[in-house]
């Protein structure tokens, strides 16, 4: 089978060749990686399956704000923070934070998909036939951290429950511009790309962030208009989210989610067993690999003995896809990860190992 035609296979719950490989990386082991190999590609090495396209941004960038390393389209400004395990972007300057009439929210420069030049896209699609072709990723519509980053976390969501006017508003401006730039791309490149990839965190650790009725009056409306997008185009939709989602799954189903990405297998009610028996029929699921436990903390053979469950009985009869259930952590040993992808390629022990520059 060719990487697309595995994953497909998976996602109409056929059972492929082998189980379909995705993985998500945090900068700092996507090099150490990268210098294991010898090889800029990383994702090839380790047998991934799926690769990206996007329209090219071709606008004014934006000054960074003073005191901030970098600048997001949305204004936001950030530093480099070191925490023990790597360093990540830390929002800095949030200028949504000071919007607070309509008149602020309409008067503020907002991306436009004017930015950006899609004439690229079905050529970036023919040169990656061969595997699923994705467009777009966790960051769309993200409402609540998207938002979050550029207007604080707490005002986010305050704004949600109260429905506040100005907090609605500046939320259906991020929904808007990039249902646009998703309408725009696959009116462009549709027939040519497989999965329309979005993202919104609807669980924490304990449960759903928010009670399902509000899931319901607020968050489904506006998810929704992307499924159907997807499904107009012919793609599957697939929608990252956090934490434990097992209460809104059945929501996820009657909306017509393909598949749920990246599963995390620690928070309240997501046994990866049960939650595939109660719901693998219908939904395909990426993940289940602990990034929070297994591949940072455990051995190698028990990082080898997770993945041949999730192969072996997650993955029976499709409707899975191999991966960890979040960007891998710096202080992962890189032993774990190649142990994962050795067992999920059906390779020796040691093979990826050994596989030095």
């Amino acid at each position: 089978m060719t990487p697309k035609e595995r994953v497909l296979a998976a996602i109409g719950h056929q059972q492929p060749d082998r189980v379909p490989i995705q993985t998500y990386l945090t900068p700092e082991i996507h090099q150490q990686l990268a210098d294991h190999f010898g090889a800029a590609d990383v994702h090839g090495a380790l047998g991934v399956d799926f690769r990206g396209v996007s329209a090219r941004f071709t606008g004014t960038e934006r000054p960074i704000p003073e005191d901030c390393a970098s600048v997001d389209e949305w204004g936001t400004g950030y530093i480099m923070k070191e925490y023990p395990g790597g360093t990540y972007p830390e929002p800095f300057h949030q200028p949504l934070a000071a919007l607070s009439s309509i008149d602020d929210v309409e008067a503020y420069p907002w991306p436009t998909v004017d930015d950006y030049d899609f004439s690229d896209l079905r050529n970036q699609c023919a040169e990656l036939s061969d595997y699923a072709v994705c467009l777009g990723g966790a960051g769309i519509p993200d409402i609540v951290n998207g938002v979050g980053r550029g207007r604080g976390m707490e005002a986010v969501l305050l704004d949600i429950i109260t429905q506040d006017p100005v907090g609605t508003a500046i939320i259906d401006k991020r929904c808007d511009f990039y249902y646009d730039y998703c309408r725009k791309a696959l009116e462009t490149a549709g027939d040519r790309i497989d999965i329309l990839c979005l993202g919104e965190d609807c669980g924490n650790q304990n449960g759903p962030m928010f009670d399902p009725a509000v899931f319901d009056q607020f968050f489904r409306p506006r998810l929704q208009r992307f499924y159907d997008l997807g499904h107009e185009f012919g793609c599957a939709v697939m929608m990252h989210s956090c934490g434990s989602t097992r209460k809104l799954m059945p929501r996820f189903i009657e909306m017509g989610l393909d598949v749920l990405d990246a599963v995390q297998p620690e928070p309240s009610g997501m046994n990866p067993e049960e939650v595939k028996r109660e719901f693998g029929a219908q939904l395909t699921f990426c993940g289940m690999i602990s990034t929070q436990h297994t591949l940072p903390h455990g051995t190698e053979a028990e990082c080898r003995a997770e993945a041949r469950h999730r192969i072996e009985i997650i993955g029976k009869g499709g409707g899975y896809i191999f991966s960890p259930a979040h960007c891998i952590q710096p202080d992962t040993p890189l032993e774990n990860v190649l142990a994962i992808y050795e067992e999920a390629l059906g390779l020796a022990e040691g093979a990826l190992q050994n596989a030095r520059a």
